[in-house]
């Protein structure tokens, strides 16, 4: 499996609301409760502004452009980001999914997409290498994203059998070519894992550590799957994650090592030389320092933390 897919399989997003959201006139919302989430939209018809609620410049998102929210910031959209916003939770009702809302009138600006319940137990690691907005403008290079999103709003339009089910497929695939489409535009100042996976000689070291994490992999071995010498690749490495490529190792063994503690019944020996780690003693010290619980005590809060439920919201 590819890093890119391995992440989202770790986020394990689940698309609970499939929707289209049509507006018109003078409006503004602020989308809260966005903790744990993820939004994927289109704007198919007309345009708004994205803003952080708390700083950064407003973004005009026009037709036939894409964002991605994956941050969990609370972020204003609207017509004019001038207008005072309304709490989206509030102006709008729960459980909408496989329809197209109509706010204030509509008729000025329809969007389409899904917001994803992120239940994987890393979702704030992972996420936290993404900007809080992703904006991908439309280009000549998205014909299957345009494809997905298409398809997505016919199956909303014609509530065919099993339009929803289709429609969850189809948003899938829509987050996974945003994601991918962002990995192809990044410009190279961007610091984190998909800055690193972006970068070819960064991205194939990274490409070996997720396939066979449990190699005793050495500086000089990923140096040469980058084609570069040790000392400039631990430089480029660090350049573009923000971290040394044995802390990237570590603690991608330890997020792998993490699942498998919460999904199998496996024992600590196994996942430990799964891992890459012949003791066990020494593989319970690296998974104290990094994901900060020992493993049993990992795995007994990942256990309690999976009964607690979160509620519907009106959120977009």
């Amino acid at each position: 499996m590819d890093p890119l897919s391995e992440i989202l399989s770790l986020l394990k997003p689940r698309s609970y609301i499939t929707a289209g959201f049509d507006a018109g006139g003078d409006w503004s919302l602020r989308l809260d409760d966005l903790a744990g989430r993820i939004k994927c939209y289109a704007v198919i018809r007309g345009s708004c502004w994205l803003m952080l609620d708390d700083s950064g410049e407003p973004v005009q998102i026009l037709a036939g452009d894409c964002f991605v929210l994956p941050s969990g910031r609370p972020v204003r959209i609207s017509s004019d980001p001038a207008l005072a916003p309304t709490l989206a939770s509030e102006a709008l009702a729960p459980d909408r999914d496989g329809e197209t809302v109509t706010y204030n009138g509509g008729g000025d600006v329809l969007l389409a997409g899904s917001r994803f319940e992120v239940s994987g137990r890393h979702a704030d690691v992972l996420l936290r290498t993404l900007p809080p907005v992703i904006h991908l403008k439309a280009a000549g290079d998205q014909e299957a994203l345009r494809w997905s999103i298409e398809l997505m709003m016919r199956e909303l339009r014609e509530v065919k059998p099993g339009a929803s089910l289709v429609a969850q497929h189809l948003a899938h695939i829509m987050l996974a070519q945003t994601l991918r489409l962002y990995l192809s535009q990044q410009s190279g100042a961007e610091i984190g894992w998909f800055a690193g996976l972006a970068d070819p000689q960064v991205g194939a070291a990274i490409g070996a550590i997720h396939a066979d994490p449990g190699h005793g992999w050495m500086l000089e071995e990923l140096a040469a799957h980058a084609g570069m010498s040790r000392t400039v690749f631990a430089r480029r490495f660090r350049e573009k994650t923000g971290e040394t490529p044995v802390a990237y190792l570590t603690r991608w063994r330890m997020m792998l090592a993490a699942e498998r503690l919460v999904t199998g019944r496996e024992t600590l020996a196994r996942i430990a030389r799964a891992v890459g780690y012949e003791s066990e003693n020494a593989f319970n010290t690296a998974f104290t320092r990094v994901m900060g619980l020992s493993p049993r005590r990992y795995s007994r809060a990942a256990e309690a933390h999976s009964l607690v439920e979160q509620p519907p919201s009106g959120d977009l």
